[in-house]
C-alpha cells in the first residue's frame, strides 16, 4: 500500500531545480495529470495519499522528468493561449513567445467588424497550436493549417476535433504545395528557423523535438526565405505574413521583406525583449 502523499511529492522538486526553471510547477503539472485534479487540489488537500498506481505512474514520470524529457511531453498536453492541447514528439511543444503571433493578429484585425469573415493560413501547424488560437477568437474566419508531417497534421486534426473547431481545415502539404488556387487575408508561421550548428540544439527541450521542424539552411533563414517568396502569391491585396524567428534574425527578415515588395514591415518584441515577430502587408506589385 502506498503511503507517499501530495505534499511528498512536491518536496521532490528540489531534485529537478538543476535542470528545471520551474521544478515545482513540474511537480503540480505530473500531479494534476495523474490524480485529474487541478492545483488548487494539491494545496487543499497536501496530504491525500496516493494509490500504489498512481505512485508508481508519478515516479516512472518524475524519472522520465529528471532524464530531461520535456513535461509536455511526459504528461501529453500543452496549454496554448488557454486551450488544452494534445502533444507528442512529432513536432515543436508550443511555447508562450508564439503566442506573441495570435496576439498580432488579433491586432491587426481589431478594427473588423464583430461578423466580418476572413481567410487564414498557418504554415507548418505542428500542434495546430496557433490557427486553433486565432480560431477561438475569430469563429467567423475560414482557417486552413497545414503541415509536412503526417504525424502533425494527425495530432492538429485531433486537437482540432476535441476543440470543435468546424471553421478550421488541417492538412498535410510541404509550405504552400498542396494549398491550392486559395487566396488569404493573413499567412501566419513559425517555421524552423534555427543554424544546424547552433549549440542550443544539445540543450533542454529541443533535444526531444524532431529537427526537421527546428533547423534550416542559410543560417537558418532558408524556409523563411521561401515562405516570404511564395507568401505574395497566396495573399490578397493588403493581407499580411506574420512570421516568428529566432532572436538575431530580424535585420536579416526585414530586408527579405522588403525585397520582396512587402510593406509597413515592422519586428515585434517577444516576453523577454527579443525580436521575435515580423510582419508585412502585400501593397501594389
Amino acid at each position: 500500500m502506498s503511503n507517499i502523499t501530495v505534499a511528498q511529492c512536491l518536496q521532490r522538486a528540489y531534485e529537478l531545480e538543476s535542470l528545471s526553471d520551474s521544478a515545482r510547477l513540474d511537480i503540480e503539472l505530473i500531479l494534476c495529470h495523474i490524480l485529474q485534479k487541478n492545483r488548487t487540489y494539491l494545496f487543499t488537500w497536501p496530504e491525500k495519499t496516493l494509490s500504489p498506481e498512481q505512485e508508481e505512474e508519478f515516479l516512472q514520470f518524475f524519472t522520465r522528468r529528471k532524464s530531461g524529457e520535456p513535461i509536455a511531453h511526459i504528461i501529453g498536453m500543452r496549454e496554448f493561449w488557454s486551450l488544452p492541447l494534445a502533444v507528442n514528439n512529432s513536432t515543436l511543444i508550443p511555447r508562450p513567445d508564439t503566442e506573441l503571433l495570435v496576439e498580432t493578429v488579433l491586432d491587426l484585425f481589431a478594427q473588423d467588424a464583430p461578423q466580418q469573415a476572413r481567410r487564414g493560413l498557418d504554415l507548418g501547424t505542428g500542434t495546430g497550436a496557433i490557427v486553433l488560437a486565432i480560431a477561438s477568437e475569430k469563429p467567423h474566419w475560414k482557417l486552413l493549417g497545414v503541415d509536412f508531417s503526417a504525424d502533425a497534421v494527425a495530432l492538429a486534426e485531433y486537437n482540432r476535433a476535441a476543440l470543435g473547431f468546424n471553421h478550421v481545415a488541417i492538412a498535410q502539404s510541404d509550405w504552400f504545395e498542396n494549398v491550392g488556387a486559395q487566396a488569404f487575408d493573413v499567412i501566419v508561421s513559425n517555421p524552423p528557423y534555427i543554424d544546424p550548428q547552433d549549440p542550443h540544439l544539445a540543450q533542454g527541450d529541443v533535444r526531444f523535438e524532431p529537427r526537421s521542424a527546428l533547423i534550416a539552411a542559410n543560417h537558418g533563414l532558408a524556409d523563411i526565405e521561401l515562405i516570404i517568396q511564395q507568401a505574395w502569391d497566396y495573399l490578397n491585396l493588403q493581407g499580411w505574413l506574420l512570421l516568428e524567428h529566432g532572436y538575431d534574425q530580424a535585420h536579416a527578415v526585414r530586408e527579405l521583406f522588403r525585397q520582396r515588395g512587402f510593406v509597413q514591415v515592422e519586428t515585434r518584441r517577444d516576453l523577454g525583449g527579443n525580436e521575435r515577430i515580423t510582419l508585412g502587408r502585400k501593397g501594389q506589385e
